[in-house]
């Protein structure tokens, strides 16, 4: 049936697009992915073929941003480790061991100021938060404004004041493994690093080694590299450590609205339209 294919909705990064699949499929017109990061897709390939690709950026944001706070809150009021005490046998705990740290006026330093990045900061400004962020591209005055947000046009700025250091940012050459030993140490011994973005984006040996020596409080983690980690890795025994499957996207309205944006995209395709969400290769 090759020849009769004329779309491709992936959907958790399958059916694998490669050389050969593309090549077996001659009428292919457009690709669409089931969410916003398409680090998994050899993009220029794709293009080579005459293929159009499409994301997914209205349907995922939102819930997206939820996680990114969900799991702000959790690190900080150390929700996971107190849901084990309350349903230990004993209760045996001693409250000075369990204080979280108080999010209400709070520095959120935020990299990647997207548009999940943005939905991010609006829901901390409800939080009280001070909001910082870094981008390649500064957003406009009454974008900033409407949020209370500070640029910080170098990164090193943001990670010495944040103390929640949240990762938005797409999987590039260039942000691969963006946070390291050097961005770890320049954070404060009080922070706490978020990954909703990809796990590849952080040093991963480093962040063991960051979390072990108190270099930084803690860590929660929606995306590691790999998914899952192997059982036996370092992250999966700290006690400082919050990890989600991938949680992101995952709630029952996104994803039919990721279904019905990527419907949107390969009917405008096939019907030679502009499509809404196109991603061109870099």
């Amino acid at each position: 049936v090759g020849k009769k294919v004329q779309a491709i909705y992936l959907w958790w990064h399958k059916p694998v697009i490669d050389k050969e699949l593309l090549r077996s499929l001659p009428n292919l017109k457009v690709i669409a992915n089931s969410g916003v990061g398409m680090d998994h897709l050899d993009l220029k390939l794709i293009a080579s073929f005459g293929v159009k690709m499409a994301n997914a950026p209205r349907a995922v944001s939102s819930t997206t941003a939820d996680t990114g706070m969900a799991l702000l809150l959790a690190s900080a009021r150390r929700l996971v480790e107190v849901h084990n005490i309350s349903i230990s046998p004993s209760m045996d705990y001693c409250e000075a061991d369990i204080l979280g740290i108080k999010v209400a006026g709070a520095t959120l330093g935020i990299i990647g100021m997207g548009r999940i990045g943005y939905k991010i900061a609006v829901r901390a400004k409800a939080f009280e938060m001070n909001i910082l962020y870094h981008n390649r591209t500064q957003r406009k005055v009454q974008e900033e404004q409407a949020i209370d947000a500070t640029y910080c046009k170098k990164i090193d700025s943001l990670l010495q004041q944040a103390d929640f250091v949240m990762l938005v940012v797409s999987l590039t050459p260039q942000t691969h493994k963006l946070i390291g030993k050097r961005e770890l140490e320049l954070m404060k011994p009080t922070a706490t690093l978020i990954n909703i973005s990809r796990g590849a984006v952080v040093d991963q040996e480093a962040l063991v080694a960051a979390l072990q020596t108190g270099v930084i409080r803690a860590a929660a983690l929606d995306v590691t590299s790999p998914e899952p980690l192997p059982r036996d890795h370092a992250l999966l025994k700290l006690k400082n450590v919050i990890i989600t499957p991938h949680l992101g996207i995952k709630t029952d309205k996104a994803t039919y609205m990721i279904t019905e944006e990527a419907v949107e995209n390969i009917l405008a395709a096939l019907n030679g339209l502009p499509l809404p969400s196109e991603v061109l290769p870099s």
